[in-house]
């Protein structure tokens, strides 16, 4: 457990850097929004692009992962419909008790198998992220479609996704990939330094995102979404690794996506389609925090069972 802790300390470092730099006012409050746009809308989609545009999809691998991933989000998605009677929410707290516990932190996700398995294990990264990417918000958006009282249109539903800068840069990076363009030296070398800003600008973007007061009269619908997405997902893609074959290296890389916590980017969908935003950020600030504990411990315990 312990180089796994090693591992991720710097990630979750620099969650709490960022935190206490936005409290402290540091370096003024008119940096985070611009760093966090950039970050989704530049720097991401450039590390996404640059590792996309070099790695195989023609081998065994790619296509189980591929799988892996699509039955891991089936196998999640299924049991927060079956949680809906027992949970008895309202129709915009369900819609952000779905996106708790079903969406991942891309931030998170890769810098953290950035420190765990380096370059190799990012190519896996961006193969998860660019099936999870567009299943997931897809996935989403019907559920806001099947329940909220001011259901979005089909035309809003694909703005949404068309919209997405992470699902373009993936298409973008496997559209190079299979074509057999690969990446230009000149594009790429460009790509590679912007792809280097973003694993840390992003988890600063993150901490800074967190608020203590969006944990106050949350209830306890937070617990549940925790628990879903913290627990009983990494469990889940501990099965479904096992089960479709994975390699060691690409199981290990799917669990670090099963036990991130949520993504930020929640909060936004939940504003837009009439979910209950309060909620989500609430959400969101008490998993990114439990997963520093939660992370080590799930990524030690179930890696042997892989």
């Amino acid at each position: 457990m312990w180089t796994i802790i090693t591992a991720l300390w710097p990630v979750f470092a620099l969650l709490l850097l960022g935190h206490l730099a936005r409290r402290w006012d540091f370096p003024g409050e008119g940096f985070w929004a611009p760093a966090e746009k950039a970050t989704y809308y530049v720097l991401f989609p450039a590390l996404l692009v640059s590792r996309l545009a070099t790695a195989s999809f023609t081998g065994e691998t790619s296509w189980q992962l591929a799988l892996a991933v699509l039955l891991l989000l089936l196998a999640g998605g299924l049991i927060c419909v079956l949680l809906r009677p027992l949970l008895r929410l309202s129709a915009p707290a369900y819609t952000s008790f779905f996106q708790g516990a079903m969406r991942f932190n891309t931030y998170v996700a890769l810098a953290a198998t950035a420190a765990l398995y380096g370059d190799a294990g990012i190519v896996h990264a961006a193969i998860i992220t660019a099936v999870m990417v567009p299943v997931l918000n897809l996935l989403c958006v019907l559920v806001f479609s099947a329940t909220a009282d001011e259901r979005p249109g089909l035309g809003r539903v694909l703005q949404t996704l068309l919209a997405n800068p992470l699902i373009l840069a993936c298409l973008t990076g496997i559209g190079l990939s299979l074509s057999g363009i690969g990446l230009p030296t000149m594009l790429g070398s460009v790509l590679e330094l912007l792809a280097r800003m973003a694993l840390p600008l992003g988890l600063l973007a993150v901490g800074a995102g967190l608020s203590a007061n969006a944990l106050r009269g949350a209830g306890w619908s937070l617990g549940w979404a925790a628990l879903v997405k913290l627990l009983l997902f990494p469990l889940l893609a501990v099965l479904v690794a096992r089960w479709t074959g994975l390699d060691a290296q690409a199981a290990a890389v799917l669990l670090v996506f099963a036990a991130v916590p949520t993504a930020t980017s929640a909060y936004i969908l939940a504003r837009q389609l009439g979910g209950d935003a309060a909620l989500m950020a609430g959400i969101i600030t008490l998993q990114t925090l439990l997963a520093m504990l939660t992370m080590p411990v799930m990524l030690s315990v179930l890696q042997w069972m892989l």
